[in-house]
C-alpha cells in the first residue's frame, strides 16, 4: 500500500475513533410511565429516527449523537429526579422532550442550575419562560380558536361544558377558552376537574348532563386520562360536539372506536401533503416496521427539535450553552410540519390543522390556519 493511501486509511480510522468517542449527549426525560405513557413511546422513536439520520450523514460537527433516555414518570417528583441526572450526572449537552407542565415546570429550576438548553416540544398552556428554554409547539393562543370558531359557527354552540386535568396544562388550557368562549359571546356553564391520575369520571359526566350544554371542550393530562374520559363519556351516551385540547393522532389511535367524532386543532397530523412529511414517514415505517408508534403532534416537533439543535450547533460553531441559546432563535428547520422557527418570544408561528377524528383514528382536515402566531408568551425574550 502506498504511503499516501496508508496514512488516509489512518486519518480515517481516527477520525472514526473520535466520532465514536466524544458524543454530544442529547437528554430525553419523558413520562415512560405514567399519564405520558400512552405517547412517550412515539416521541422516543421520533428522536431516535432524527439521531441515526443525523449520524449517517457525519453527526453535529463530527460528533456523533447520542440519546440519553430517562424515566420522569409524567410527574413533578420523577422529572427532578430524571433531569438532575441527565443534567449533573449524564452531562448531556441539550435537553429536548415533551412533558407533561408538572413536569416540565420540576425541572425547570435544574435546567436553570445546570445553565442546560432545553427544547421544550409539548403543546402547553403557554407563558412558561427560562434564559434555557425555548418552545416548538403550541400554545393556546394558536390552539383553541380553530374548535370554539367551528362549534360557534357550524353548530351554533353558545354553552360550554369545560372538563380537565387539575394541574397546570388543564387548568391553564381551560381558563384560557373560557375567555376565549365568553369574549365571542359564548357561556360556559361548567367547568369541573380530576387529579392528573383520576379515572372515574361519573360524577362529573353527571353534571355535564345536567347542565346540558351544547357543546364539550376537555383539557386532560396525556393519553390515560383521555382513554378513560372519552370511554365513559361514550358508556354514558353523550353525544354533544366535543373537542379535546389534549388528544394528539397517536392518542386517538390508541382510543379505538370510542375516539370517533372527537374534533381537535394539532401543528402535525399524519396527512399532511409534503415531501418532507412523506419523507419523513417512510423512513420511521422503515426503521419500526410493525413496531412503529404512530407519528403524532407530540411527537413530531422531537424530530425537529434535534434537527433545530443540530443548526444551533452548527450557526455557533460550538456547543457551548450560551452560544447555542443564543442561536437557537435564528435557525429554521423544514420538516414534516413544514419550516419551523423559535423566533417569536422563544415560541413558533406554527400551521394550525382543525380535524375530525375518525372510526380507524385517522384526522380528517377539515381546515388549516397557515402561521399562527403564538401571541404574547415570554415578552422579555421579545426581539
Amino acid at each position: 500500500m502506498k504511503r499516501t493511501a496508508l496514512l488516509s486509511l489512518l486519518l480515517s480510522v481516527a477520525a472514526t475513533a473520535a466520532f465514536a468517542q466524544d458524543p454530544i449527549k442529547i437528554g430525553i426525560p419523558v413520562g415512560l410511565s405514567g399519564a405520558n405513557s400512552v405517547v412517550a413511546p412515539s416521541v422516543v422513536q421520533s428522536a431516535e429516527l432524527a439521531a441515526e439520520e443525523i449520524n449517517a450523514a457525519g453527526g453535529i460537527l463530527g460528533h456523533k449523537v447520542e440519546l440519553v433516555v430517562a424515566d420522569d414518570g409524567s410527574g413533578a417528583q420523577g422529572a427532578q429526579r430524571a433531569f438532575d441526572s441527565l443534567v449533573f450526572r449524564e452531562g448531556v449537552n441539550v435537553l429536548i422532550s415533551m412533558e407533561t407542565s408538572a413536569a416540565r415546570n420540576a425541572g425547570l429550576p435544574i435546567v436553570n442550575r445546570g445553565r442546560v438548553p432545553y427544547i421544550y416540544t409539548s403543546f402547553y398552556e403557554g407563558k412558561s419562560c427560562s434564559p434555557w428554554m425555548y418552545v416548538n409547539a403550541w400554545v393556546p393562543e394558536q390552539q383553541v380558536a380553530p374548535i370554539v370558531d367551528h362549534f360557534m359557527k357550524e353548530f351554533g354552540a353558545k354553552t360550554y361544558f369545560l372538563i380537565g386535568s387539575d394541574y397546570a396544562f388543564g387548568r391553564g388550557m381551560l381558563e384560557f377558552t373560557r375567555q376565549y368562549v365568553e369574549a365571542n359571546g359564548g357561556e360556559v356553564v361548567g367547568e369541573e376537574y380530576l387529579p392528573m391520575d383520576g379515572s372515574d369520571w361519573t360524577a362529573i359526566i353527571s353534571k355535564l348532563k345536567s347542565a346540558n350544554p351544547d357543546a364539550l371542550i376537555t383539557s386532560t393530562a396525556g393519553g390515560a386520562p383521555n382513554v378513560t374520559l372519552t370511554k365513559q363519556l361514550r358508556a354514558a351516551g353523550v353525544t354533544i360536539p366535543y373537542g379535546n385540547l389534549a388528544v394528539d393522532e397517536g392518542t386517538a389511535k390508541s382510543m379505538g372506536a370510542d375516539a370517533n367524532g372527537i374534533f381537535i386543532a394539532a401543528s402535525y397530523v399524519t396527512g399532511i401533503d409534503s415531501p418532507e412529511n412523506k419523507t419523513f414517514l417512510e423512513a420511521m415505517e422503515k426503521k419500526f416496521g410493525g413496531d412503529l408508534n404512530t407519528p403524532n403532534d407530540l411527537s413530531v416537533p422531537q424530530y425537529e427539535a434535534v434537527y433545530l439543535y443540530k443548526a444551533a450547533v452548527e450557526k455557533a460553531g460550538s456547543t457551548d450553552p450560551q452560544a447555542v441559546i443564543d442561536a437557537l432563535g435564528e435557525v429554521s428547520f423544514t420538516g414534516p410540519r413544514g419550516t419551523v422557527t423559535m423566533n417569536k418570544q422563544r415560541h413558533a408561528p406554527l400551521t394550525m390543522y382543525l380535524g375530525q377524528v375518525k372510526e380507524d383514528g385517522s384526522v380528517e382536515v377539515i381546515q388549516s390556519f397557515d402561521n399562527v402566531d403564538p401571541g404574547d408568551q415570554c415578552p422579555q425574550f421579545a426581539n
